[in-house]
């Protein structure tokens, strides 16, 4: 292995852990267009907190005859490696129509470096025939090498989770796959020195694709299921957090809970399934039904909260409500996709003020990406309403109540307050 030499493109969430520990073990190069990104990342300092800032700082010291780790925003530096990793991101439009511009432009990246007998690895979440069909192409015209001749592909899915501490990524089993039953045999081979729970060789590169965009659509249906059920019993009048606590008794229940569904995989994934079915003549029913229930929880929550403040006698017009999280998920400084700018979106609709509190969040990330301030520190003053939109763990030592006018509205909506002591949780 000693004569690999591998190149990282893109160095997020994803691409960043994995550069690191490919790093500890052989000679690798982290490749990024953000300037500011790399230096952060040089200077031993990662901002999505997925790597610890010892961790990184010790792996760009180490060098040895056998690894080293180095990020830059040179193609000169990366014109020595055999082994390309894509790890940008995939998300969609306005539309949820995919957005492969990040893919695209990373292959003509590498298609500028390719060289006789290297192999290119994806890991961006696609739909089946996304490397073969759009990103080889570009790798073949840029390059002016011949695809399964000259250079050779793989694909294998990011599996990562923001903020998870104990799923890290070489904790979990990866799925790998080649262009040819001997790159891929390469490719399994490549990840196998680092990942210590194992992998799995799937069948082909399309089958890879599909594995990881299915991983994600499933989810996504059954979060659907569980909030349609909120709906349905908040009607009836009886405690959904209840209901699946009893249900869960039973070995083979499946123990999922209402929210919002947000972030970079799950809220995004099922549309890029979804193109590939319209594609090929098949229109997705279930897909997007549950994509369409999960988008419309963030505007039921805003719309509960001013049905209860109604109830209270609370004036809407011109109320103020504290927001307390704006991430798409708890103890994690992700703001990809957030799915609290739609109860956001939809108290301003009734002329509510939100006042937009979290600690974990960059407060110039999200002014950038969605154009709203939000408090780093607990705001002062009186709210008519409270909605805990995220579970970070600073929001359970807090008086909540205490934020609030005497009778204010206090949402949880992911269920991580005492029963009874929120007027309504999903």
């Amino acid at each position: 292995m000693n004569n690999k030499k591998i190149a990282i493109l893109g160095l997020g969430y994803v691409g960043l852990p994995l550069a690191v520990e490919f790093g500890k073990k052989q000679h690798t190069v982290g490749f990024d267009i953000n300037v500011n990104r790399v230096k952060e990342i040089n200077e031993g300092f990662d901002r999505t907190l997925e790597i610890s800032n010892d961790d990184l700082k010790n792996t760009l010291s180490h060098v040895s005859e056998n690894s080293s780790f180095k990020c830059t925003t040179s193609l000169e530096d990366i014109k020595d490696c055999n082994y390309f990793i894509v790890t940008v991101p995939t998300p969609t439009d306005k539309n949820n129509r995919p957005v492969l511009t990040p893919l695209l432009k990373a292959s003509e990246t590498v298609g500028k470096v390719l060289k006789k007998g290297d192999i290119v690895i994806y890991e961006s979440t696609v739909y089946p025939g996304v490397t073969e069909d759009e990103c080889v192409p570009i790798l073949e015209m840029v390059s002016g090498l011949k695809f399964n001749q000259d250079f050779f592909a793989g694909y294998s899915p990011e599996r990562i989770n923001p903020g998870d501490k104990e799923h890290t990524v070489t904790k979990i089993l990866k799925v790998t796959s080649g262009s040819t039953p001997e790159i891929a045999e390469k490719v399994d081979e490549l990840y196998r020195t680092i990942i210590v729970a194992g992998t799995f060789k799937a069948s082909s590169i399309k089958v890879a694709e599909a594995a990881k965009v299915i991983e994600n659509s499933q989810r996504d249906i059954n979060i659907a299921f569980v909030n349609e059920l909120s709906k349905i019993f908040n009607k009836i009048g009886i405690d959904t957090n209840d209901v699946l606590e009893a249900a869960g008794t039973k070995w083979n229940f499946l123990k999922y809970k209402p929210g919002l569904v947000g972030g970079h995989c799950i809220g995004v994934d099922p549309y890029y399934l979804a193109q590939k079915a319209q594609e090929v003549g098949y229109h997705p029913e279930i897909i997007l039904a549950g994509r369409r229930l999960n988008d419309s929880m963030g505007a039921y929550v805003a719309e509960e909260v001013v049905k209860h403040m109604v109830k209270k006698d609370i004036q809407v017009k011109n109320a103020k409500a504290l927001i307390c999280g704006f991430t798409f998920k708890e103890n994690c400084p992700d703001i990809r996709n957030t799915k609290v700018i739609d109860i956001i979106s939809e108290l301003e609709a009734f002329n509510i003020t939100p006042v937009i509190y979290d600690p974990w969040a960059d407060s110039d990330e999200v002014y950038h990406e969605y154009g709203y301030s939000i408090e780093n520190t607990l705001p002062v003053g009186k709210f008519e309403a409270l909605i805990v939109a995220v579970a970070h763990n600073e929001f359970q030592s807090i008086n909540l109540r205490g934020l609030l006018v005497e009778n204010g509205v206090l949402f949880d909506l992911k269920g991580i307050l005492p029963k009874g002591f929120a007027d309504f949780r999903l």
